[in-house]
């Protein structure tokens, strides 16, 4: 089905602002389309005058639809300002009738609004009141008055006629609330009727002088605007749309909905998302502690393998606080790991002494907390161990190279020092012992330790996220 944009370039001499403003009714029409009860199909005027196009339709919410098949597209080769009433193929009677649709003094096209002529509504306070005030907007639309200034938001926009509708005369008095609006007011507190009651004065006493960021009352008559109240007990999201006739004001459009429940689990996202990262980083002081409790043992061993043993271990305790560190700060139980792989690099330097040099090619990403440390570790063991037994007192490189594609990860650790040893058995090394696990079992990966003609050594792991 073509849009609008599509059929205003190649059938219409509609300028774009103009379609600009076709948009801006059709994103705001299901309103009307609602409380009218009725179809609308917007026509536009062929570039050549010889008929008009079928630019746009909606369905109403509200009531059964005449439109079984889509119009958008349809060419009929007369002006459409005054229809009558149509027959169906299945004798369905319909009753039309046709709004122009003006902007700056110029006509833009027509809305047809289409109904069965045989849904006739008994006329009750509800159907009189959407009735009414429809008649409202389309005469608005026939002046150029609609839609109004104002971009209310994603979630404002999406109220509709059926989540609650309050209709108020130019004296700010309610003439009409529905069942809805009733039930949501009631949960705010309010205990009488609405009808009849100044509602600026019911809604600023039910919600006190902190229920809103803005004056309640001056929401009203500054084109359309969208405001949350809430008080204690409830939230309310309200759309409010002045409506406006030939002599001037004639009330208020408000469109609400009780969004209570939807605070309420966001509350409690944000309290629990607050909770985990404050766990993350406990567990992180905790680590910490650890490692200094490991530094300060370390300094009293007089044996110098036990001295290392203990500096070992802290360092592996350090690349676990870290992850623990980077997840306190972030709000999902995601990491970004590159910054962690950058930090664990960094610590090369200060275990080379400085004569080592250490680069990341390639990006992790984002990856799961779980999956983070035992990759923490993994590269903290490679990383430490190429620093101490791969080179000589002048140094040399190491670089970690990432390939993430697809969920899947594919890393290598090289350094230009002498190379794996004639006898290497990666069991003999806690380090590599250690990694072996974890790649093995934590990440469900493989390991490969490489000997490049060219001299140094290279592990390859490879594991899916």
């Amino acid at each position: 089905m073509p849009s609008l944009d599509d059929i205003a370039d190649a059938q219409t001499a509609l300028t774009t602002p103009q379609v600009d403003r076709l948009q801006a009714l059709i994103t705001d029409w299901q309103i009307v389309a609602d409380l009218s009860f009725s179809d609308l199909v917007l026509w536009v005027d062929d570039a050549e005058s010889k008929g008009m196009w079928a630019a746009a339709q909606i369905r109403p919410t509200t009531g059964p639809t005449t439109l079984l098949e889509d119009v958008v597209g349809t060419f009929v080769p007369r002006d459409l300002t005054a229809v009558g009433d149509e027959v169906l193929p299945d004798g369905t009677e319909i009753t039309q009738a046709a709004v122009p649709v003006t902007w700056a003094g110029r006509r833009l096209g027509v809305i047809v609004r289409r109904r069965p002529t045989a849904d006739r509504r008994s006329a009750g306070a509800l159907e009189s009141a959407y009735q009414r005030t429809s008649d409202d907007l389309f005469e608005m639309i026939r002046r150029g008055e609609f839609p109004l200034p104002g971009v209310p938001s994603e979630l404002a926009d999406s109220l509709r006629v059926g989540d609650g509708f309050i209709r108020t005369e130019a004296d700010g008095r309610v003439s009409y609330a529905s069942p809805n609006a009733l039930s949501a007011y009631r949960r705010l507190g309010l205990t009488g009727d609405l009808r009849g009651s100044d509602l600026i004065e019911v809604t600023t006493a039910l919600i006190g002088a902190e229920g809103s960021d803005r004056q309640f009352s001056a929401l009203f008559g500054a084109g359309d605007t969208e405001a949350e109240i809430e008080n204690a007990g409830a939230s309310m999201l309200l759309r409010i749309m002045p409506l406006r006739g030939d002599s001037g004001p004639l009330g208020s459009l408000i469109l609400l909905r009780d969004v209570t429940e939807l605070r309420l689990r966001e509350r409690e996202l944000v309290s629990k998302d607050a909770t985990i990262r404050e766990i993350h980083h406990r567990v992180k002081n905790n680590l910490q502690t650890v490692a200094a409790l490991l530094r300060l043992q370390s300094r009293r061993m007089e044996i110098p393998a036990a001295r290392e043993a203990l500096k070992e271990a802290e360092r592996r305790v350090g690349s676990i606080a870290l992850v623990h560190e980077t997840l306190s700060q972030s709000f999902d139980e995601t990491v970004e790991f590159d910054l962690i792989a950058d930090t664990l690099l960094r610590t090369v330097l200060d275990v080379g002494g400085g004569a080592v040099k250490a680069e990341r090619v390639g990006s992790f990403g984002l990856v799961p907390g779980e999956i983070a440390t035992p990759l923490a570790m993994v590269l903290t063991e490679l990383v430490q161990n190429a620093a101490e037994h791969a080179f000589g007192p002048e140094g040399g490189r190491v670089v970690l190279a990432v390939n993430r594609i697809r969920g899947r990860v594919r890393l290598r650790v090289s350094d230009d020092g002498r190379g794996l040893p004639d006898d290497f058995d990666p069991t003999l090394s806690l380090g590599l012992s250690i990694v072996s696990t974890l790649v093995r079992g934590e990440l469900k990966g493989e390991l490969e330790y490489e000997s490049p003609t060219g001299g140094g050594t290279t592990v390859a792991i490879a594991f899916g996220l």
